[in-house]
Order: structure tokens, then sequence, then C-alpha cells
């Protein structure tokens, strides 16, 4: 299997069909292309909450506002599975969940992946603009059908690559300061907040304002705000039936306050 993830849109993820499928019979599987733009440590959240639910396949994710200059391609291997993506730390946070799903450690407390920097052999006639169709995905199709990237002709094996980690929230007794890592397509608001925090309580201030704390949305009436923990495991910020972005009137990168 080989998976596809990009923020893309359409119609440039089917010249990257068509390309790997030039090169090798794998299964190709859409994750998604759309991804925030250009947003890399958002697509790095979605990557590493979606890919671990596949079995070991071949992923490759693009999204890459360094394109056309001289950053890296890289191949990341953990876990069995293998993942092509640019050297912005796109599949890091991934890699580290891959890497650490068997020992029971969290993602951040050990770096059990290697890391490839790949030079596809015709990089020199790709376009400036469209590295997925003439570099990523040409990559994807030979690390597919390669017994692992060392025996790729100019897949080096490097200790040097961009990291990307989450930040951490302040975590106290009385409360908790996070930051919206992203806004999912219904509005709800992510935080780096752990939902244990929230384990047990009632309600919560949010910035201020007391808003009630439960596990599922329509356990309030419409329209209403709550605090819950996502399938992801982080306290969100939502209303049921609408946007918890604009009711509580927080974007990507603020910080808010919970505090009990």
């Amino acid at each position: 299997m080989i998976t596809l993830a990009s923020d893309f849109g359409s119609p440039y993820p089917a010249a990257m069909r068509g390309v790997i499928c030039a090169r090798t019979d794998g299964r190709i599987v859409d994750v998604t292309h759309e991804f925030p733009r250009q947003d890399v440590r958002a697509a790095a959240f979605w990557v590493r909450e979606v890919l671990p639910c596949f079995p070991p396949a071949t992923h490759c994710v693009v999204v890459d506002p360094g394109v056309g200059t001289d950053r890296a391609a890289v191949v990341v291997e953990a876990d069995g599975h293998r993942l092509v993506a640019p050297d912005n730390g796109v599949v890091v946070p991934v890699a580290r969940r891959l890497g650490n799903a068997t020992d029971g450690r969290p993602d951040d407390e050990t770096e059990a992946f290697d890391v490839w920097e790949y030079e596809y052999e015709n990089s020199e006639m790709a376009s400036s603009t469209f590295h997925g169709r003439d570099l990523f995905a040409p990559t994807a199709a030979a690390v597919h059908d390669a017994d692992g990237p060392g025996e790729l002709d100019r897949c080096v094996r490097t200790d040097e690559w961009v990291d990307l980690r989450f930040p951490d929230p302040e975590v106290g007794e009385e409360g908790a300061v996070g930051e919206i890592l992203v806004v999912d397509d219904f509005g709800n608001a992510v935080t780096n907040v752990p939902g244990e925090v929230v384990a047990g309580l009632g309600s919560v201030r949010v910035d201020g304002e007391r808003v009630p704390v439960r596990a599922a949305y329509a356990e309030l009436d419409a329209g209403d705000r709550l605090v819950t923990v996502g399938s992801h495991g982080n306290v969100e910020l939502a209303v049921n039936r609408g946007r918890g972005d604009r009711a509580f009137g927080v974007a990507v990168g603020d910080r808010t306050a919970l505090d009990w």
C-alpha cells in the first residue's frame, strides 16, 4: 500500500497517482489532500493521528512551503512503516508515535526511527513548484518496491534532520495554559492540553468563563459551548452543532487558559 497526503487540493494529486502507477503496482490510498495550506504543524498533527491506523505501508506526505529550495527529501522508517516527505518535520511526530507504539513510552521520549536522506536520480529535471509529482511520488514508488531505503542508490542514512515538536502546555494544580494546535472542519479547537486534566470535572473556566465539561457534544443543547476530550486525547473547545473556534473566539496558535 502507498498512501498519499498533502495540501494540494485538486487536481494535482492525480498527477502523483499517475506517476506512481507508471512505476509500481502498489495499491494507492488517498488519506487527504485538504490539509491547511502550507501549514506543516497542522499536517504533522493530523498525520500523527491518522497513519498509525494503517497497517505497515509506504506513506507519502507532502506539505512543502520550501518547494524549489535546497531542503532535503527524507525517508523515515518506523515500526515497519516508511514515510516519504520533505525534510521539514512533517512526519517526525508520527515517526515517534509509530516507533514507540509497542513499548508504552511517550511519543517524544526516544527516537525509535531511522531517517534517510534521498536524492531522486532525475531531481535535476524536476519542476521547481511541484515536487509532489516530480520528486516525492517517484520516491514513494521506489521506496515501496525496495527491500529498504538502504537498497536505494541515492539514499543515505542521516542524523541531521528537521525536528518538529508540539509545544508543551503549562499544567498546574489549579489549571492549565495551552495552545490551539489545530481547528478541524467542524470548528473544534484542539488544544495541546492532555484530556486527563479535565477528567471527572463538571466544568472549567475557559479564559475566565465557566464552561461545562462533557464527554459527548449531544449532552448539551444545540449551540451550547462545551469542553470535551477528542479522539486524539487532547482537550478541545467545541459547540454542539456549531463551531467552537468562533464561539470561543480562538484560532490556531492562540493561547487559552483553563482553570478549575
